[in-house]
């Protein structure tokens, strides 16, 4: 696999990209399958709902925007390696964590929950061929393609795990 070049995608997705080192990203995915369920498990039940700003996302929202946005980059992956023409929605992703009431979910199940997501963005990335990782879509109005979208799940993975290692857990 190669490192996705300007022009796959947007440059908003830079800074995800960037945070992929090598150019084995389902290596990285399934290394994070490991590490980040490890990481969520260490933070006591009671912390779930902590947040360090009132206009910031709790852990447990924070957890759910991964598997929401795991599950959006991976649709997305799967439209465009079968040859979707059409413009896949973007999302907002304030208000899909607002409207998924995370906070009132046990974080133990999200925990689990996100294994799943991951388990199953894995499988599904390891069933393309070159020919698929190389096709080229649209989504949220900007032109990416799959090798794009392997590396900006693990990517905007990590970014998410750096803040949360950073201003929640500071380990």
């Amino acid at each position: 696999m190669q490192r996705p070049k300007t022009g796959e995608y947007s440059p908003y997705y830079e800074n995800y990209i960037s945070l992929v080192e090598g150019n084995e990203p389902i290596k990285i995915m399934e290394r994070q399958l490991i590490e980040t369920p490890k990481l969520f498990s260490t933070i006591p039940a009671n912390r779930g709902n902590y947040a360090y700003d009132t206009r910031k996302w709790t852990i447990k929202e924070i957890l759910g925007h991964l598997i929401d946005t795991e599950r959006v980059f991976a649709y997305r992956a799967m439209c465009i390696s079968r040859g979707e023409q059409q413009s896949l929605p973007g999302f907002e992703q304030d208000d899909y964590v607002k409207a998924a009431n995370f906070g009132k979910r046990k974080l133990a199940d999200l925990i689990e929950e996100y294994g799943k997501a991951r388990e199953a963005t894995i499988a599904m990335f390891k069933s393309f061929d070159a020919e698929a990782i190389g096709r080229r879509g649209i989504a949220n109005k900007k032109d990416i393609t799959v090798n794009a979208l392997f590396f900006i799940i693990p990517g905007h993975e990590q970014h998410h795990l750096n803040i949360l290692k950073e201003k929640y857990i500071k380990l």
